[in-house]
């Protein structure tokens, strides 16, 4: 009988498994996705936060105009457009009487594209 020779163990050899490699790419592919994620919330409240700042522009810009008009605004609803920044806004005035005749609550909404972005409310009195 012939000895069979056998081949030297591969001790010296040193890798990863497939499994190894499945598991590490599947934790990077996690975290790469968690990344994903918290971009686009920072993204959308960046957004968030610019609309709310010009939609104030225009609440404000029409509160400043009614309080320097020279009679009392109408009781009642209203709707105007309002450009800022670009882009375009929705106001909707909402113009109440109070007790004291001499003064009217004045409450604005602005929407951009039908959602609500902010809402105002003010006493205006006479001058």
């Amino acid at each position: 009988m012939t000895p069979v020779k056998r081949r030297p163990a591969r001790a010296g050899l040193r890798g990863f498994t497939l499994v190894e490699v499945l598991v590490a790419l599947t934790i990077v592919g996690v975290a790469l996705l968690a990344g994903l994620k918290a971009t686009g919330a920072l993204t959308l409240h960046a957004q968030r936060q610019s609309d709310v700042l010009l939609g104030q522009l225009c609440a404000e810009n029409a509160l400043h105009q009614i309080r320097l008009g020279r009679q009392m605004p109408g009781v009642g609803e209203s709707s105007r457009e309002c450009l800022q920044g670009g882009q375009t806004f929705t106001l909707l005035l909402n113009v109440q009487p109070t007790p004291n005749p001499n003064f009217v609550r004045v409450d604005t909404q602005v929407r951009k594209a039908s959602e609500p972005v902010l809402r105002l409310s003010t006493i205006v009195g006479r001058n």
